[in-house]
């Protein structure tokens, strides 16, 4: 954790380190920087004058995981950037004459001179998202730095940008080579990452963590140990997915069951862990996995998240691939009749069949990538049926979906797929999955590490041809050929699930969860953010339609009233 004031002495904490050069300048870092210079002073020795004005190519000789600030205190002048793909976490703000920076916002809000506002569009970002894309953060004027990106604060004020994007390309490759050379990337990538005492795994039985778990077994000691949890739900536990990958690569399987009173003993540590809302409630399972790992001794956990935004993996890939054969219609046949006809009501649109070709119409006529928020449960309530009016004026209008267009844009060369995984490589993984699991792991007091985000394996993925990576609608088609030899067959032929959490199911069954519910809910009622009307009707839905679906806003609602509670903001 590091926070600065440029012009002062410098306060650095643990894990930071830092090195002293030239003219005053002072490069600290938190992470696994690999600096191509040779180390820390050296690369810290071939900044010059000019890379204030332009840093993109000073920071494109460091790889790895890291967040760095690069200051000359005489100048007032401050560079600040983070790792490619977003692992290590940054924020700033600018108060009076002063840059402050830190790795987690409570130290910038403990350190501001006066409270800091909670930013309305943040929040309603929070509840869309089910957390908060940077560069926005909870509070007003401060902002996280983007996968890749930098900023210079300068007495003239703030610059921001990107010194790396993945390099999407089609490229012209031999299948049996590239699969061999996939083979030896993800071997490379999990050997990278072994440095530590006590290495672990999670392990779902799903393609990435199996692979990672695999490549693991292959090391000694052995057997290495995994970590899974399961729960008394149906359709959630993947513990018999786990215990077959862990049998067939000899590795020792460590499993957990969750239960509800695990839920509530656990919430409140959980939103106090993060520094801004953060609603996945799959921070649960991971925190437990974690925790048990710590629990046999171990130091470090790899995980394998990022496989299917590098791969290809997620279902709404295919799905908007389907979609996209809409679009090869005439103009003149889906503006003037199609869509004129899909857009009425009428009792023909519910007979089975035709349901289905308006429910198609209607999707494919909205564009990318819009149309991939279809589902989202505030977009299909109404925005003007869940917030309140005097909240409204705080928002712009299509303020949803500014993060996705700015994610989603790229080359305009690059296949729809590939736009999709450049969308999720930011808004899925850095804003999110990356989150959940850093701070759990941080909670629990274990390093992880992720091998699938390896940046040379991103890197060759983002060359492979897009109907490779999916293709007649199976999904990460590619990743699965090439380890067929390698994975068990159980992994190859699951279905995607995930450490999912069911708590809208607990939610509608267990008392105590029922009380913690009804209490979190009649409190985010009276905040002036949320009609108490749609609240009272999301309980009703909760309760007589579908607990699952109507489960995961209540628990966003909760996760940002025990935010509220665990940081003392009214």
């Amino acid at each position: 954790m590091f926070f600065g004031q440029p012009g002062e002495s410098l306060k650095l904490d643990s894990p930071w380190h830092y090195e002293s050069g030239e003219r005053g300048l002072i490069l600290a870092w938190v992470g696994r920087p690999r600096f191509e210079d040779g180390g820390p002073a050296a690369f810290l020795a071939t900044f010059r004058e000019q890379h204030w004005k332009d840093p993109t190519t000073f920071l494109a000789r460091i790889r790895g995981p890291f967040a760095i600030a690069l200051c000359e205190p005489e100048s007032h002048r401050c560079l600040l950037a983070i790792d490619r793909l977003g692992i290590m976490p940054l924020a700033y703000r600018k108060e009076h004459q002063q840059f402050l920076f830190s790795s987690t916002l409570d130290l910038l809000r403990e350190s501001a001179s006066g409270p800091l506002e909670l930013d309305p569009r943040a929040i309603f970002d929070y509840l869309y998202f089910h957390m908060i894309p940077a560069p926005r953060t909870i509070y007003c004027e401060v902002y996280k730095l983007e996968p890749g990106s930098f900023v210079i604060c300068s007495p003239g004020g703030c610059k921001t940008g990107h010194y790396w994007k993945i390099p999407y390309r089609e490229e012209s490759l031999s299948r049996a080579e590239a699969a061999e050379q996939l083979r030896h990337l993800l071997g490379t990538a999990v050997d990278d990452n072994l440095d530590r005492e006590n290495t672990g795994s999670f392990l779902s039985g799903g393609l990435d963590s199996t692979t990672v778990s695999g490549y693991l077994s292959q090391h000694e000691p052995k057997p290495r140990q995994a970590f899974s949890v399961g729960f008394d739900a149906e359709g959630y536990d993947e513990t018999p997915w786990a215990r077959a990958a862990a049998e067939y690569f000899g590795l020792r399987l460590n499993t957990y069951h969750v239960t509800p009173e695990d839920v509530m003993d656990a919430l409140p540590k959980i939103a106090a862990a993060y520094d801004e809302p953060f609603g996945n409630a799959s921070a649960i399972p991971a925190y437990f996995c974690a925790r048990q790992a710590r629990e046999h001794g171990i130091e470090c956990l790899l995980a394998g998240d990022g496989g299917d935004e590098v791969f290809a993996g997620n279902s709404r890939y295919a799905k908007q691939l389907l979609f996209a054969h809409y679009d090869r219609l005439p103009q003149w046949l889906r503006h003037k009749f199609l869509e004129p006809l899909a857009r009425k009501n009428t009792p023909l649109h519910r007979l089975p069949g035709i349901n289905k070709a308006v429910s198609y119409v209607r999707q494919a006529s909205l564009p990318m990538p819009e149309r991939m928020e279809s589902y989202n449960l505030l977009r299909r309530s109404g925005l003007k049926n869940v917030f309140t009016q005097e909240f409204l004026t705080h928002i712009e209008p299509g303020e949803e979906l500014h993060h996705l267009n700015t994610a989603y844009r790229g080359n305009e060369h690059m296949s729809l797929l590939k736009h999709m995984l450049a969308l999720d490589m930011k808004i899925t993984l850095a804003d999110n999955d990356l989150r959940k699991v850093s701070h759990m792991c941080r909670l629990a007091g274990i390093d992880v590490r992720y091998p699938m985000l390896d940046e040379t394996l991103v890197e060759f993925a983002a060359g492979l041809p897009s109907h490779w990576l999916l293709e007649k609608g199976e999904l990460r088609s590619f990743y699965r050929r090439s380890l067929a030899d390698f994975l068990p067959r159980s992994t190859l032929e699951k279905s995607k699930h995930g450490f999912g959490l069911p708590f809208g199911v607990w939610a509608a069954e267990h008392p105590a969860l029922k009380e913690l519910t009804h209490d979190a809910l009649s409190k985010i009622s009276q905040q002036g953010w949320i009609q108490p009307a749609y609240i009272e009707k999301l309980k009703k839905l909760h309760t007589a339609e579908h607990a699952a679906y109507y489960g995961v806003m209540i628990w966003i609602l909760i996760m940002l009233q025990c935010w509220k509670n665990t940081h003392a903001i009214n």
